[in-house]
């Protein structure tokens, strides 16, 4: 049984990740993604990530592997995740858990910052206020979610978008993908790497 359950799974998310790839405008939208950034990181600003729970995980892993490395060595890039436990909880319990991220972006964010917001059903009113945030301060919003008709797939500059599935996990791993040829691409067009 437990066999079954692992080959099933396997065989899911490689249904997943071909489903994604058998749609070239995704991979456009990586690639627009990286551009961002990358102009973001040349100009020097700075990249804010955001997510809940599975997702403030992969937003944390992504600006860990800018600000410290990812296959090689290099300098460090301006990133940071919304993921300090005691500002979130102090601005959770004085205000709401649903401005624990768009008071952080109006208190750092930057014109000509990015926003990295993940959320995988693009409804979270926390990740969706956060966006609001970022748009009064002229930053770019990169969105990752579902590819279904959602608020944060709306509002984002550049929408990466997981195909649709019951289960978060499946959206999330192709997230998690798209996180580290994004900076695959970022380091490639910073020059940092050759």
């Amino acid at each position: 049984m437990e066999y079954q359950i692992i080959q099933q799974s396997l065989q899911e998310a490689a249904e997943k990740l071909g489903e994604y790839m058998s749609h070239p405008a995704n991979l456009k939208d990586i690639e627009e993604a990286a551009t961002l950034i990358s102009h973001a990181l040349a100009n020097g600003n700075k990249v804010i990530s955001c997510g809940n729970g599975g997702s403030l995980c992969d937003a944390t892993h992504f600006a860990e592997e800018l600000t410290g490395r990812y296959r090689g060595n290099r300098r460090p890039l301006a990133a940071m995740a919304i993921n300090d436990p005691a500002y979130m909880t102090c601005t959770g319990n004085d205000f709401s858990f649903n401005n624990v991220f768009s008071r952080y972006v109006e208190g750092l964010g930057q014109k000509g910052d990015v926003l990295l917001a993940i959320s995988t059903g693009g409804h979270s009113e926390n990740v969706i206020r956060a966006v609001e945030a970022a748009r009064t301060k002229e930053m770019k919003v990169i969105g990752m979610t579902c590819a279904s008709e959602n608020a944060l797939r709306r509002l984002s500059d550049v929408a990466i978008c997981a195909p649709v599935s019951v289960f978060s996990d499946r959206i999330q791993e192709i997230h998690i993908k798209a996180i580290h040829i994004i900076i695959q691409v970022v380091e490639y067009q910073l020059n940092l790497n050759k």
